[in-house]
């Protein structure tokens, strides 16, 4: 696509290359949304689409499973999500997404990988206003006339759409995705999402050079040991 993306499969791969941590932390993630929100996914749309992403991933279904069956015992971690931004090397941008049992521990974990790349932490929406909150699905397709026709009729406020190599993109604002999701699903039979997530989008790129390079992959790196971290956000191209 032309426009910067990458899909949640690429997301967690940078995330952690062992297959493992992916597990992990789709496990958490499917623990907190199940406790939160209800056991089933025929009504509780977050986990559905969560558990489809994960088996997209080749999670296995005994993951799955065990993270459902451990929220309906209502006991466990009490975990809750929380948002770190700031400025990496090469003054990037970053948003770093959480779910966390011990906010301070956790705050701790993340400031350290900043400060020991010569980076900056800072306050919640210092650099999240130059992202965009986006919903996107992308699905085999040319005919992107079809699908703007589709999402006008449901009402779907769709920011922009993308037709190239035989697939069609749909961007939408972030609250707009389960109502594009569905909209899509009933206007074309069959359909199967290549990319069915929510990311933040940079408004702008940014390229690293020198130094800054190798420090960036440090800080990638250091981010990805953390077992909190969920998803890693930037800028750079």
């Amino acid at each position: 696509m032309g426009r910067a993306y990458q899909n949640r499969k690429e997301s967690m791969a940078k995330t952690s290359d062992a297959k493992a941590k992916v597990y992990s932390k789709y496990g958490r993630e499917i623990y907190v949304c199940a406790k939160s929100g209800g056991l089933d996914p025929d009504g509780n749309l977050s986990l559905r689409a969560l558990i489809d992403r994960a088996k997209k991933d080749q999670v296995p279904s005994h993951v799955i499973e065990k993270a459902i069956n451990k929220a309906k015992g209502g006991g466990g971690e009490d975990f809750s999500p929380a948002r770190y931004e700031g400025y990496g090397p090469g003054n990037c941008m970053v948003i770093v997404e959480c779910l966390t049992d011990n906010p301070n521990r956790t705050f701790g974990d993340v400031r350290q990988c900043f400060t020991k790349t010569k980076s900056k932490i800072g306050t919640q929406g210092s650099v999240s206003h130059m992202f965009d909150h986006s919903a996107i699905l992308v699905f085999k397709g040319d005919d992107e006339d079809a699908v703007l026709e589709a999402l006008m009729m449901a009402d779907v406020d769709v920011t922009d759409i993308e037709c190239e190599d035989g697939s069609v993109a749909v961007f939408a604002p972030n609250t707009e995705y389960f109502k594009a999701k569905q909209a899509l699903t009933d206007a074309f039979a069959d359909i199967d999402f290549d990319v069915d997530a929510i990311q933040f989008l940079p408004q702008a790129n940014t390229s690293l050079a020198g130094d800054d390079v190798e420090m960036f992959e440090k800080f990638l790196d250091m981010l990805n040991d953390l077992d909190d971290v969920q998803n890693i956000w930037h800028n750079v191209e």
